[in-house]
């Protein structure tokens, strides 16, 4: 595999959990978060045949010759919501969720507001930036947006803010953007997170329409799996992870009630045998080696012969804008 691999930047969270539940790894997966490959490699290392590596990302693929090299591994650009386009009757799906350390770690992707650099977030460097967002849309949109993909309880307060700094001139840095978020907060406690992580977290989920792409990734990996295939997703967290497990819940013999005191309807023939009842979370060797991994949760499940089927999005318990603003489904 070459040293490239050897060294990525991205260490892959939850992989021995994840191996040791989807044992023994062997036949045709497809990585939907490929990265800097770390998942790819450990797969191919555990006994997988074959890796279909996709990515929205196209730097991805700049940095990955020794992917290119190897004869297992096959290079995809494109979104995981539709992977079952790229590959079928698999072994295996894997889905690593969120912004990757190594996309973190370019200021010039504008998602960091630790790093000053242009306001895009778009994980697939095309559509609408993060700059479009906030100079564009109505200040109702951006506190919708702000406290449904964020929790942010500054929400409209921040809005104001940033339409009234626009009217000047536009915002188009992420320490420009960080500033006003930070002008609207308490300055934070030790210990406690920076003012804007909640702020750019939600515009991120907004410019990449994550939640969209995770529901709909997550019916396309039902139908690109085979019978005794698996499903291993990786999340970082609460909403996603509440979707997947609602998901399983619904696909998996329940219908995953949006109201926890509501009973568990049936459904008629459970595509999937859940594996992970409660979610798995890092050792504490895992966080001494991979401090990123604090918040991970790993939910495997193995696919049944039975057939692919809707899913009732309204029960996934995933967030949904009010306002006129569109995401880019």
């Amino acid at each position: 595999m070459g040293t490239a691999a050897a060294n990525a930047p991205h260490i892959p969270v939850l992989i021995g959990p994840l191996i040791a539940a989807c044992s023994p790894v062997q036949g045709r997966w497809l990585d939907g978060t490929f990265g800097a490959g770390g998942y790819t490699k450990q797969l191919l290392d555990a006994g997988a045949a074959h890796v279909t590596g996709v990515d929205r990302d196209p730097d991805v693929f700049k940095m990955a010759q020794w992917a290119t090299e190897n004869p297992a591994i096959d290079l995809v650009e494109g979104t995981f919501s539709n992977l079952d386009q790229y590959a079928s009757d698999l072994d295996g799906v894997v889905l690593d969720l969120g912004v990757s350390s190594m996309q973190l770690d370019q200021a010039e992707r504008g998602f960091s507001f630790m790093r000053d650099g242009p306001l895009d977030m778009r994980m697939g460097q095309e559509g609408q930036s993060a700059a479009d967002i906030i100079n564009q849309a109505s200040e109702t949109d951006l506190a919708d947006i702000l406290f449904t993909y964020g929790e942010e309880r500054a929400s409209r307060r921040i809005a104001r803010k940033i339409v009234a700094e626009r009217e000047t001139a536009e915002i188009t840095t992420t320490l420009g953007l960080a500033r006003i978020i930070e002008s609207c907060l308490p300055r934070p406690k030790p210990g406690q997170s920076h003012p804007a992580t909640r702020s750019f977290q939600a515009i991120r989920i907004a410019v990449n329409d994550e939640y969209g792409q995770l529901a709909e990734g997550l019916e396309a990996a039902e139908r690109a799996l085979k019978p005794g295939g698996y499903l291993a997703v990786v999340t970082f967290h609460s909403v996603e992870d509440r979707m997947v497990k609602r998901f399983l819940q619904q696909r998996g013999g329940g219908t995953g009630n949006a109201n926890r005191y509501a009973p568990v309807t049936q459904a008629d023939t459970p595509a999937f045998d859940i594996l992970t009842k409660k979610a798995i979370g890092p050792d504490e060797a895992e966080l001494a080696a991979n401090p990123r991994a604090r918040s991970a949760k790993l939910r495997v499940a193995r696919r049944t012969e039975a057939p692919a089927g809707p899913v009732d999005y309204s029960k996934l318990g995933m967030p949904r804008l009010k306002g006129t603003f569109k995401d880019g489904r």
